[in-house]
């Protein structure tokens, strides 16, 4: 009898951690949902510079994410590696349909979500990753790299 093999190591921790807040929770800060709705570059621009922990800026994410929905209207595809990124660091469940569908179905939703909980971890995403870390804001899990 065959043993059952191990799942492949893939480097990305099995999310089993809990979102601060869900996915339709969008009302409890109504300044992000209004500008979330009206021009969702700037909140993505401001997620995307803290996930990558400001090796890409604010600026350069938005103007990309709205020249994606501009040109092709698939901006979701962009932002969705975002919420895997996060998922990521932070060891967050995933939604049950994924997080390209998240994105596809409920765009303003889940980057409102996103900034949500880097301001539960305590960063403050208006200011930027430098400005967050000069403050001593809650640092996301360092990332490991394994060496000989």
């Amino acid at each position: 009898m065959a043993k059952p093999s191990a799942a492949p190591v893939t480097g990305v921790p099995v999310g089993s951690a809990a979102w601060s807040t869900g996915l339709f929770d969008c009302f409890d800060d109504c300044g992000l949902c209004c500008m979330t709705c009206w021009c969702p570059c700037i909140t993505f621009g401001r997620v995307a510079e803290m996930v990558d922990r400001g090796s890409t800026s604010c600026g350069a994410s938005g103007a990309l994410y709205a020249l994606l929905a501009m040109v092709t209207g698939c901006q979701c595809i962009y932002s969705c590696v975002y919420r895997g990124k996060m998922r990521a660091q932070y060891g967050l469940g995933d939604a049950a349909c994924g997080d390209c569908c998240v994105h596809f179905w409920c765009e303003q939703c889940a980057l409102c979500q996103e900034y949500r909980e880097l301001v539960a971890r305590g960063y403050d995403p208006k200011l930027g990753w430098h400005l967050n870390a000069e403050r001593g804001a809650a640092a996301a899990p360092a990332v490991q790299h394994m060496g000989r």
